[in-house]
């Protein structure tokens, strides 16, 4: 099976891609997230990719904060900004898993508890429907914390917000509240 996976950060590729190599799948990576703000954070976000070295084909199209915010569209509310971001994304993988000749997709989104796994599987099987491949479902959050003590251990970049300039907003208010 050749499989493309969509790449939200370095960490969180850890341990699927472990996981999806152990099962032989030929797998090959997209860093598609349009969503990350700033264009610091996005470098630093790739460079830990690269810095990580996973052995497998990456594909990494042009940064274009504006396809995030033309699909957010005065929607910035999560969960609606968050869903409307993991299918912008997700939809892109699909495309370019099937212009390339992958069967299967899927995201490192699914390593993390703090991601609304039905919503991604949702999302991820109707990409694929309009797509015409296939969603590849895995439940990797068991693996999260080993994978983000890995990253520590080997000096990877670590973000602590999902990436958009409202996550980052968010964060920094419960900052200031906890300062308080």
């Amino acid at each position: 099976m050749k499989l493309l996976i969509h790449i939200c950060c370095a960490p969180c590729l850890i341990h699927p891609l472990e996981v999806l190599k152990l099962k032989g799948i030929e797998v090959s990576g997209i860093f598609y997230n349009p969503n990350i703000h700033s264009l610091l954070e996005y470098n630093a976000r790739k460079k830990a990719l690269t810095a990580l070295n996973p052995g497998i084909e990456l594909i990494c199209p042009d940064y274009l904060p504006q396809e995030f915010f033309r699909a957010i569209n005065l929607k910035e509310d999560s969960p609606a900004r968050c869903a409307i971001c993991w299918k912008l994304r997700l939809r892109k993988t699909a495309a370019i898993a099937r212009e390339r000749g992958f069967g299967h997709f899927t995201t490192t989104l699914l390593v993390s508890p703090y991601q609304d796994h039905e919503s991604l599987k949702r999302i991820g099987i109707e990409a694929a429907k309009e797509a015409g491949i296939e969603f590849y479902y895995a439940d990797f959050r068991q693996g999260f914390k080993k994978a983000h003590e890995e990253a520590r251990e080997k000096g990877l970049y670590m973000q602590n917000y999902c990436g958009c300039i409202y996550s980052e907003i968010e964060r920094n208010k419960k900052k200031a509240i906890c300062a308080k």
